[in-house]
């Protein structure tokens, strides 16, 4: 894959992450009736959105560090009852997606490999 294009899945994989965590604690499956402040869960992300939509290296190096708190919190909830656990596993496929994505976006777009 070239280095476009694996910003493009890195771009798709960290908006439906953010509206995943949104969605998951806001309406359909909160910690609390109502509404969870959970969904503040999303906020880190939201610094890396313009970064990964125009293809920048460092924006993809530290959002692969980034992504891994999703996939831990994902792996930690993925046994809860209900909705939570198929949550919680959709987060840690996005997270896995997220990671690799920004990973291989970085390598090909090292200045040591420019040709």
């Amino acid at each position: 894959m070239n280095a476009r294009m694996l910003s493009v899945v890195s771009s798709v994989a960290l908006l439906a992450l953010i509206a995943l965590c949104v969605v998951w604690e806001g309406w359909l499956a909160p910690l609390r009736p109502g509404g969870s402040w959970m969904m503040l869960k999303a906020l880190p992300l939201l610094p890396a959105v313009f970064g990964v939509l125009r293809g920048r290296r460092y924006t993809s190096q530290w959002l692969s560090m980034l992504s891994l708190l999703y996939f831990t919190e994902g792996v930690l909830r993925a046994t809860d009852p209900g909705l939570t656990g198929v949550f919680a596993l959709v987060e840690v496929f996005l997270a896995v997606v997220l990671f690799t994505s920004t990973m291989l976006h970085a390598r090909a777009t090292a200045p040591s490999r420019a040709q």
